[in-house]
């Protein structure tokens, strides 16, 4: 039975879980790869900030996720279906992994940033405020 998400060792196994998914992943993985490159040692610990953030209410990421998805779509146009595969890997990880009120809010505050950032990224480029 699995258990809910409840400490840093969890998200790690979150977090790792999921970009190992989306590295092979044929729809999303080629963005990863243009963006990250083979060297993820940078980003795994800011993704590990963000998630405990939110998640476990772990201070410690500082960053604007809106605005570097704006200036990575500027490089590799992100479209909907690529928002919506980020979700449905997202939500299939943590549903393999944990079950529980934290995972349920992992799951429904991906939906809610996914739709935020895709809304923000579609108004860039028509030059519309973020703000």
């Amino acid at each position: 039975m699995a258990t809910d998400i409840s400490n840093e060792s969890d998200i790690q196994l979150l977090v790792n879980t999921f970009y190992d998914r989306v590295k092979q992943d044929e729809t999303i993985g080629y963005i990863f790869q243009q963006a990250i490159g083979e060297d993820w040692s940078h980003h795994l610990p800011i993704m590990y900030r963000f998630w405990g953030t939110i998640l476990l209410h772990v201070e410690g990421y500082k960053g604007n996720v809106i605005n570097k998805h704006i200036e990575l779509d500027k490089k590799i146009p992100l479209e909907k279906e690529h928002f919506n595969r980020w979700l449905q890997l997202w939500e299939g990880t943590v549903d393999d992994l944990f079950a529980g009120e934290v995972a349920n809010e992992a799951k429904n505050r991906a939906s809610l940033m996914l739709h935020l950032i895709s809304m923000k990224v579609e108004w860039a480029r028509l030059g519309k405020s973020i703000l």
